[in-house]
């Protein structure tokens, strides 16, 4: 008689997987019913014959040479709000970190005076934060457009507003979960805070930071593609416009654009990484 096959082993943790996917579904499926979401309509024809010709109207691109001037004005613009918006949020979020960053606090090393007074001021900087990334760039940007009227002045204030606030946190988690043991050596040893951030934090996380940084950057260009529908200038307003007379063409050549500029985000985050490493 032949020898019986060995029973595959068996997961141990089928079970709690099986229940997490189950709560999980139980979850998901009311907050799909609030939201409205409803997939089978886009296979309605009546909707696939709108979509079909909403898609049609989008050939051939627009590619005359007023248009294309003015795409490479709005291009250019939107590059610089996004890159102008990103190194005030910088100079905004590098602070801030430095001061929450724990790995940083003197005070935290020992007993001694002081404690209370760090614990509150890095409390303080953690409620600014929160207040800055808690309302939405084109927020920002509806009540700057107000006081700077139309143009790219307010998309710049409103990325640098809110993404510095974005960026600090970021920036305190990158720094606080690599490797903290050099810093604190140093610290130990009579070191200053900034030669410990430079000498025992930065060396370690200044691969994940600037890689963090160019994909901010990125969302930048989204948001002030975003943000040109509310008056913000740039791509988003061109689009705007495009939208407004209906034409196709130029929507199509402004996403176009759009694309090339992602495409160009990812292509520095990688080259930044590759040269960091």
């Amino acid at each position: 008689m032949s020898a019986s096959r060995p029973r595959p082993p068996r997961d141990p943790d089928a079970l709690k997987r099986a229940t997490a996917l189950l709560a999980a579904a139980l979850l998901l499926w009311p907050l799909l019913i609030v939201a409205e979401f409803r997939p089978g309509v886009l296979l309605d024809p009546a909707n696939l014959r709108l979509m079909r010709d909403f898609l049609a109207a989008f050939f051939p691109p627009a590619l005359q040479p007023d248009f294309v001037a003015l795409l490479a004005r709005a291009t250019v613009e939107t590059l610089a709000i996004a890159t102008a918006g990103t190194a005030i949020a910088m100079l905004i979020a590098m602070p801030l970190a430095f001061v929450v960053t724990d790995a940083l606090s003197v005070s935290r090393i020992g007993p001694g005076p002081g404690r209370a007074a760090g614990r509150a001021l890095r409390g303080a900087m953690r409620a600014i934060m929160a207040a800055l990334r808690s309302v939405p760039e084109v927020v920002w940007a509806l009540l700057l457009v107000r006081a700077f009227g139309l143009g790219p002045a307010a998309g710049v204030l409103a990325i640098g507003v809110t993404y510095g606030g974005m960026l600090a946190k970021v920036y305190a988690e990158i720094l606080e979960s690599g490797d903290t043991r050099p810093a604190r050596s140093l610290l130990e040893a009579g070191s200053g805070r900034v030669a410990a951030f430079f000498y025992g934090l930065l060396p370690g996380a200044a691969q994940e930071l600037a890689s963090y940084t160019v994909y901010r950057w990125e969302c930048g260009l989204r948001a002030a593609v975003v943000m040109g529908l509310v008056g913000a200038g740039g791509l988003g307003q061109l689009l705007d416009q495009s939208i407004k007379m209906l034409n196709g063409g130029e929507v199509a050549t402004t996403l176009a654009v759009f694309l090339v500029l992602v495409l160009a985000a990812d292509a520095l985050s990688a080259a930044l990484r590759r040269l960091l490493a």
